[in-house]
């Protein structure tokens, strides 16, 4: 690792104030979002699905959810009055201590609905920071998560310090000019202070991803292969079965923050590069695409995408196109990728045969169990290689040929006959020149 990563990382780091590990604590709270005209009601109920187990992935417990419908959201409070004031009666008599918007809320609409009815109000950004707060690791993923939460706190300081004023941008001096208020100037300490810690991580992030640029170079000879897929679809347990990597596994959202990345052959002796990286969800906070530029890299930098797929999970053609809608956020959606549908033990027989159906060129595994694997890494070498199974002839002048076949691909069948040697093998496409006069049908 370079000197001027870990300079301006342990730099960072060292301040007191920079990281705070989240002292567990108990919560409850009630989920709330709006249904639009011609929304489906079963997907909006799925979304809320996820936010309680966003909720739940936060340590919050989710008490009540409650819906409103309406053609758009209200300017100043998202919610409409009369919703609000009812439910802030509810959640007094429930005792929760927050409500969750399924949505980002602005600045403004944060605010008055926590001045207006006594709510005390986060969204979905919010809890998602959070989560990715505790989960955070490694010095990089830190920076990258503490990138995404002052990106979102900057617009939405509350001017804490109003109290010295009495009447807030109205207050005057003897002369009768208007003068700012200790709120008002302390909003713009705090303001700069942020933009400058803005500036100071991404510094850090620039040297992380020249880092890994150089690491690149180190290894351009090995072909790239990335795993991607919506959060919690099992990428950590594939990893670790192709690689016996042993990275953290844990049936949880966002489990995994960071990049890991390892080397293991293909059947033909061909290096590659397997990459893990951070989970895609629906309404990904663009401060976190943003932030995790270096470890999304991963992803742009790849030769192939393995598209893996929980498709045991009802809403799972949804999150196929959350996922590529991230992809072509972070300019990869060119990048060629093969679908992967994963967890099929835990899916009825008949389903999955519908599933083969419907997804033709995808593969169907169990990452937990190993099934179908060996397919999905010949399919890998097919798509990333060119592989193709050969039957050849070859002169018995060509003897050494054999020796370096055994080397390059995979000998299927072997026969020395009075007129040749007769092999099977699957060879890569880089390699196909070495027996092209030699192929038979």
């Amino acid at each position: 690792m370079s000197y001027e990563q870990d300079y301006i990382v342990d730099e960072y780091e060292l301040e007191p104030e920079s990281w705070e590990e989240l002292e567990p604590e108990e919560k409850t709270a009630f989920i709330a979002a709006i249904i639009r005209q011609g929304e489906d009601l079963s997907e909006a109920d799925s979304s809320l699905d996820e936010l309680e187990r966003l909720a739940d992935t936060a340590g919050i417990a989710v008490l009540g959810r409650y819906t409103q419908k309406r053609q758009q959201p209200e300017r100043s409070t998202f919610f409409g009055k009369g919703f609000l004031s009812e439910l802030s009666q509810k959640m007094y008599q429930a005792g929760a201590d927050l409500l969750i918007v399924n949505e980002e809320l602005s600045p403004m609409q944060g605010r008055n609905i926590e001045k207006t009815y006594q709510i005390k109000v986060i969204d979905r950004t919010e809890v998602i920071l959070a989560i990715f707060h505790d989960h955070a690791r490694t010095g990089e993923a830190k920076l990258q998560v503490r990138l995404a939460e002052l990106q979102y706190q900057l617009p939405r300081l509350r001017k804490l310090w109003g109290h010295f004023d009495k009447e807030r941008g109205s207050a005057r001096s003897a002369g009768g000019t208007a003068t700012r208020g200790m709120g008002e100037k302390q909003i713009e300490i705090d303001k700069r202070l942020i933009r400058e810690q803005i500036s100071k991580i991404n510094r850090g992030i620039n040297a992380i991803t020249r880092h890994k640029q150089t690491q690149r170079k180190q290894r351009e000879k090995s072909r790239k292969i990335c795993l991607v897929g919506y959060t919690n679809a099992g990428k950590s347990t594939l990893f670790n079965h192709l690689t016996d990597a042993g990275v953290l596994v844990e049936d949880r959202l966002f489990a995994t923050l960071d990049s890991t990345s390892r080397q293991f052959k293909l059947s033909t002796g061909n290096p590659v590069v397997l990459s893990d990286t951070v989970g895609f969800i629906s309404n990904l906070p663009h401060h976190l695409v943003a932030s995790f530029r270096a470890t999304l890299m991963e992803a742009t930098d790849a030769d192939l995408l393995l598209h893996l797929v929980d498709v045991s999970d009802p809403r799972h053609e949804y999150y196929i196109e959350q996922v590529n809608e991230v992809l072509s956020q972070i300019g990869a959606a060119e990048i060629p990728q093969i679908l992967v549908l994963n967890k099929s033990d835990r899916v009825d027989p008949r389903l999955l045969a519908l599933y083969e159906r419907v997804y033709s060129d995808a593969v169907l595994i169990s990452a937990v169990t190993g099934q179908n694997t060996s397919q999905l890494l010949e399919k890998i070498e097919t798509t990333l290689l060119g592989n193709a199974l050969l039957k050849l002839r070859l002169p018995y002048a060509k003897t050494s040929l054999v020796s370096q076949l055994h080397d390059l691909g995979v000998i299927h069948q072997e026969d020395y006959r009075e007129d040749g040697i007769y092999l099977e093998v699957t060879l890569s496409s880089a390699d196909r020149y070495l027996v092209q006069d030699y192929i038979v049908d």
